[in-house]
């Protein structure tokens, strides 16, 4: 195999890694948002527990999918990549909150709309944590 082509296979490697990330996120976000609404308009729960409880949902969906799918993870987990994946996610669920509850209470946004502001906030901290800490590549990975 040429050079040329050891590269365009690990490109071709990591869009398809980001679009397995973004396929996951996809779910994550259908996953937290159904259960966010459903809590909200179906049992009248306020927002900062219906928020805690549907961010758990997309959680734990996030963990397992791209553990498995997205990096391939071949190894036990550990408690310390759990820890790593928990932090990630801890820090992203604070800002998601902070937006949330900022746009509803402080500007009078619908809570719905507050959740996709949030939604993005928080993605966005989730792959850069994921990518970067996470599930890094170790260069006997790669």
């Amino acid at each position: 195999m040429t050079e040329h082509s050891k590269e365009a296979a690990q490109a071709r490697g990591k869009i398809k890694q980001a679009a397995k990330f973004a396929t996951v996120g996809a779910m994550n976000t259908a996953v937290d948002f159904v259960v966010f609404a459903v809590l909200v308009y179906g049992v009248d729960a306020v927002t900062a527990l219906a928020q805690t409880i549907s961010y758990l949902c997309g959680f734990l969906n996030s963990y397992l999918w791209n553990r498995k799918w997205t990096f391939r993870s071949e190894k036990r987990a550990s408690a310390k990549e759990i820890g790593q994946f928990a932090a990630v996610n801890a820090f992203s669920f604070l800002l998601s909150m902070a937006v949330l509850l900022g746009l509803e209470k402080g500007l009078g946004w619908n809570p719905l709309a507050g959740k996709l502001a949030s939604i993005v906030a928080s993605l966005a901290v989730n792959y850069a944590g994921s990518k970067l800490w996470v599930f890094r590549e170790t260069k006997s990975q790669t």
